[in-house]
């Protein structure tokens, strides 16, 4: 018997978008704040899985056509090489480095390697989670 699953489909299309808005929220006020790149990416991949128990495993992989492991992959590259960022501007092995600049709209801003770094770790956290997720329901 198919159970028809109109409602959770429904509110799971809207509540995503908070849950992502608010994964984006934790990653940028983790510098100052509780959060960063491991509870970000936690919480998108909160996201994922509920999209992903709203709707069948298929059509999530069709709606987004990604491999997570490389994803993960990328985002352990992206962790590893900032260390490498602070060589070149002469501080030591991944040392916190930031270099303003101008943006026409946004003014000053900072960019900083603590940054790039905690970007690397949420590809990692999601990339992992979706992984072990999507295999233990090809399992069931």
């Amino acid at each position: 018997m198919k159970i028809n699953d109109v409602i959770l489909q429904t509110v799971a299309k809207v509540v995503v978008f908070i849950i992502l808005t608010l994964a984006v929220y934790l990653f940028l006020s983790g510098h100052n704040s509780p959060g960063g790149g491991f509870i970000g990416g936690l919480v998108l991949a909160a996201a994922v899985v509920l999209l992903c128990l709203a709707f069948d495993i298929e059509t999530i992989q069709k709606g987004i056509p990604f491999d997570f492991k490389l994803i993960a992959a990328l985002g352990a590259f992206i962790a590893v090489t900032t260390g490498v960022g602070a060589l070149l501007f002469g501080a030591p092995f991944l040392k916190q480095v930031f270099h303003s600049f101008h943006l026409p709209l946004l003014g000053e801003t900072e960019l900083t390697t603590v940054t790039i770094f905690e970007a690397g770790v949420a590809l990692v956290v999601v990339g992992v989670v979706v992984t072990i997720i999507s295999s233990i329901s090809k399992d069931v």
